[in-house]
C-alpha cells in the first residue's frame, strides 16, 4: 500500500454558531459571515464524531450474522471553549444570550424549549485545504462544569449533538476545497 503524504491532516478547527436556519456560506470558498459568529479560541481540540448503530440480521437457517441494518446516527461536535464569555456559557446551557453583561436563567415556558443551533467546523483537508463540515440543526447536550483554579485555565466544555432536519435538508454537510 503506498502513502500519500499530503493526505495526513494535522492542525486546529474554527467553530462559528448561528440560530437553526441560518443562512450558509454557498461554497467553502465563501466567507463565514453574520450571523455566524466565531466561539473564539478552544482547547484540547476539536472532536467531530458521527456513530452509527446497528441491528444484526439473522436467520435460523445460516450460524453467521447474515447482515446488519442501520438503526440509528448520533452526530456530535466536542471542544472546550477557552474563551469563557458570557455568549459562550449562554450558548453552553441553551439559554438567552445575555444583556448587558447579565446572563440569567431561562425560566417558565422557554426554559423547556431551548433553540437549536448550528454549528459551522472549519479545520484542514488533506492537502493542506480547508474542510468545512456544517452541522444544520444542535444543541449543546452535555453538563457544563467550569474551573476557577489558580494553576489552570477556565474552559467551557461542550457538546454540541447534531438532529434531523426535514426530508429536503440533510443533517450535515462536508466539504473540502481542492485550490
Amino acid at each position: 500500500m503506498s502513502v500519500t503524504s499530503t493526505n495526513l491532516i494535522q492542525g486546529p478547527a474554527s467553530l462559528y454558531h448561528a440560530p437553526f436556519g441560518s443562512a450558509e456560506p454557498l461554497t467553502i470558498a465563501a466567507a463565514i459571515e453574520a450571523p455566524w459568529i466565531d466561539l473564539g479560541g478552544t482547547k484540547d481540540g476539536v472532536e467531530m464524531t458521527i456513530a452509527d448503530e446497528y441491528a444484526v440480521l439473522e436467520v435460523d437457517q445460516i450460524i453467521y450474522e447474515v447482515g446488519r441494518t442501520r438503526t440509528k446516527r448520533v452526530l456530535t461536535i466536542k471542544t472546550n471553549l477557552a474563551e469563557a464569555t458570557l455568549e459562550n456559557l449562554a450558548r453552553a446551557i441553551n439559554n438567552t444570550a445575555p444583556a448587558a453583561n447579565v446572563l440569567e436563567g431561562d425560566d417558565g415556558i422557554a426554559a423547556f424549549l431551548p433553540d437549536y443551533g448550528a454549528i459551522l467546523l472549519e479545520g484542514i483537508a488533506p492537502g493542506g485545504f480547508p474542510r468545512r463540515a456544517i452541522f444544520r440543526k444542535v444543541l449543546q447536550t452535555d453538563a457544563v462544569s467550569s474551573a476557577y483554579k489558580k494553576d489552570g485555565q477556565t474552559l467551557i466544555p461542550v457538546t454540541f449533538a447534531g438532529h434531523w432536519v426535514s426530508p429536503s435538508i440533510r443533517p450535515f454537510k462536508i466539504e473540502d476545497a481542492t485550490e
